[in-house]
């Protein structure tokens, strides 16, 4: 079963030391390493900060846009990751091991699946 970790976070300017910072860094790229040594990583990526969102809606078959996210929060997604894990539980062990988990949250969502795609 696949699942979505989606990463969210407070967006706040990167604080502390280079040394600092490259060591948080870190801790992000051992726990990917570790979802693909454990074969469980399908895919990953941060996102760039909210002032690049564009929010798209279509209503009476007009396009509205708007810059920025869809709702004003104090967590926004910053990234996720995919993975394929057989059980829920699976899903939320990874998620708890997420480094975005110890200032942040990380939202856990099954994909749909959908017969015949």
């Amino acid at each position: 079963m696949k699942y979505m970790l989606l990463i969210y976070s407070e967006e706040t300017e990167p604080t502390g030391t280079e040394a600092e910072q490259a060591a948080e860094m870190q801790k992000w790229f051992a726990y990917s390493e570790a979802l693909v040594d454990a074969g469980v990583m399908v895919s990953g990526e941060p996102l760039q900060g909210t002032e690049t969102a564009t929010t798209v809606r279509v209503r009476n078959d007009e396009r509205l846009t708007i810059d920025g996210p869809f709702a004003e929060t104090k967590e926004v997604l910053g990234g996720y990751y995919l993975i394929d894990v057989p059980h829920l539980d699976d899903a939320l062990k990874w998620a708890a091991q997420c480094p975005g988990a110890a200032y942040g949250s990380i939202e856990v969502r099954p994909l749909m699946e959908i017969p015949g795609m």
